[in-house]
């Protein structure tokens, strides 16, 4: 049990340790942020220029970032809804499955 213990606290530890440095990178000697804003993260996902970030847009940037497989359900359900695949009605929604709300 203590072998598990010392173990857990080690993977603990190097995470706490990765934010550190990640933190230490986007900060400046003040501690003031100085990685990307919302604003150049969605310039970035703006592909048509057309002044904000759709769905797809998004999920294509996730995916290159992340992988394609990067929280693929709750983009697809985000997907299917901007598609109008959801429906407002209420008595409705018992005939939609939980997999898509």
């Amino acid at each position: 049990m203590t072998k598990y213990l010392v173990v857990l606290g080690f993977m603990l530890m190097t995470q706490v340790t990765s934010a550190d440095d990640l933190l230490g990178y986007l900060t400046d000697v003040n501690g003031k942020y100085t990685g990307p804003t919302v604003e150049d993260n969605i310039a970035l996902m703006d592909t048509d220029k057309n002044g904000f970030a759709d769905v797809l847009e998004v999920r294509a940037f996730l995916a290159s970032k992340h992988g394609s497989e990067y929280e693929k359900a709750l983009l697809d359900r985000w997907e299917v809804h901007s598609l109008g695949g959801g429906c407002p009605i209420p008595f409705a929604k018992e005939f939609i499955s939980d997999k898509t709300n």
